[in-house]
């Protein structure tokens, strides 16, 4: 066993080393490591609301995929148009397999091996039809990207929001625990006076009592709010703080002031264009397919000499085919009349997702009105006259007053701290599906 040689702490003349076992100090090394590392994979990761969206962007495995996809296209766009590849043929003809001559190969003066390149030339209206079909195809993975680039600003919004609200409530309720001990410590002093009463005491420490309550399920909303965010974040991050200003929910961006103005625009109304667009393609395809298409090849073939000896002529042949789209009716007439029926899908599937667009902004900018107009009261005028009522409660009953005044007061002040955080978690998440609903940057915050 290795081990490490320190001195002994000296008994008289005895000064000889004695062995330190050097898996000890390895496992000291170790665990002071591991001490070291654990404050650091709790502490909280601080971000603002431009850093939560640039991480999402970033980190999102949803828009890799579509980058992903995007770059199949791009390759399948570049071969698109081109030519198939050539056929190599190789071949014995006239060879005989019965009689005397059986498997001779010089027997028969017909007998040739050969060998050949066949070229395939797709009719010219095919190959623009498949490049226009794949140039289709890549816009759709390009509106597609877009689409999803807008997804996932808006989940990242949003629950950077939802964060900081839950943040703001957690620290509204915290500012109201030293009123709640201060009425706690005014219940004990006039009870001990004997100008209180023992059920004021006892209402004053429960009202403490339920506020931790809230407190707790405050936490836990914040908890959960972390998970949300963490879900855009990369791998084994710490909890986000939702830190620095929120974005300006009482105002829409330049690009969400007149939703309705531009919605084909919208990142979500660009893959069902595309998709129309991909019908479209497919159906002149289809059209491309009644054009015939023609081959060219040429074979060479060598003949053995002669029995006797002379030398025999080889062969060459050109064959030149084409095709001949002659019974129609059951072939590319039901390809057409399909790829038709698909683009009127697509077609009515757009209208549909246009009208359901319509709707959903619609109901958004809705919503987005009515909850700015709530807050701004909110914010205004029910949450400071609600804690002008608690405090003048308060005031009153330190002054000889009734308690049951404040612990009202202070129930309704409570309830409008939670109030105001719903709020802003609600206007939140329509301010952001109002403010992504175009993919350019210069449009959105």
């Amino acid at each position: 066993m290795f081990s490490l040689l320190l001195p002994r702490p000296g008994r008289g003349n005895d000064r000889g080393p004695r062995p330190f076992p050097i898996a000890l100090i390895l496992a000291c090394l170790a665990c002071a490591w591991l001490f070291a590392a654990l404050p650091a994979a709790s502490t909280p990761l601080p971000l603002t609301f431009p850093q939560a969206l640039r991480l999402a962007e970033q980190n999102a495995p949803l828009l890799k995929a579509h980058e992903a996809r995007l770059e199949a296209a791009r390759e399948d766009a570049g071969r698109a148009a081109a030519l198939p590849d050539p056929r190599l043929t190789l071949g014995l003809s006239n060879w005989p397999v019965t009689g005397p001559d059986a498997f001779d190969l010089r027997a028969d003066e017909m007998t040739t091996q050969e060998i050949g390149v066949m070229q395939e030339f797709p009719a010219r209206a095919k190959r623009r039809a498949r490049q226009a079909l794949a140039d289709a195809g890549l816009a759709q993975a390009q509106a597609m990207s877009l689409a999803g680039q807008g997804v996932v600003r808006q989940a990242a919004a949003t629950a950077w929001i939802e964060l900081w609200a839950a943040q703001q409530a957690r620290d509204a309720l915290l500012a109201l625990r030293e009123p709640a001990e201060v009425a706690t410590r005014t219940a004990r002093a006039r009870l001990a006076g004997g100008s209180g009463t023992a059920t004021d005491a006892l209402a004053a420490r429960s009202a403490a009592l339920l506020l931790e309550n809230r407190l707790d399920a405050a936490e836990a909303a914040v908890q959960t709010a972390q998970a949300g965010l963490s879900r855009w974040l990369p791998a084994r991050a710490a909890p986000p703080v939702a830190e620095g200003p929120a974005p300006a929910l009482m105002e829409l961006p330049a690009g969400g002031t007149d939703p309705m103005a531009a919605i084909e625009r919208h990142a979500a109304m660009r893959p069902w264009a595309s998709q129309q667009a991909v019908a479209e393609a497919q159906l002149d395809a289809a059209l491309a397919g009644k054009h015939p298409d023609w081959s060219v090849g040429v074979t060479y073939g060598r003949r053995d000499r002669a029995p006797d000896g002379m030398p025999r002529s080889d062969m060459l042949m050109l064959e030149v085919s084409l095709g001949l789209p002659l019974f129609t009716r059951n072939r590319q007439d039901r390809d057409i009349a399909a790829r038709r029926a698909e683009l009127d899908a697509a077609a009515a599937e757009r209208e549909d997702a246009r009208r359901a667009q319509r709707e959903t902004v619609n109901r958004a900018l809705a919503t987005w009105q009515g909850l700015r107009r709530q807050l701004a009261r909110q914010q205004q005028e029910v949450l400071p006259l609600a804690g002008a009522r608690a405090r003048a409660a308060l005031a009153g009953y330190a002054g000889g007053g009734d308690l049951q005044a404040w612990l009202e007061a202070r129930r309704d002040e409570i309830e409008q701290h939670l109030e105001q955080a719903r709020l802003q978690g609600e206007l939140g998440r329509a301010w952001a599906a109002l403010a992504y609903l175009l993919p350019d940057p210069e449009n959105t915050p």
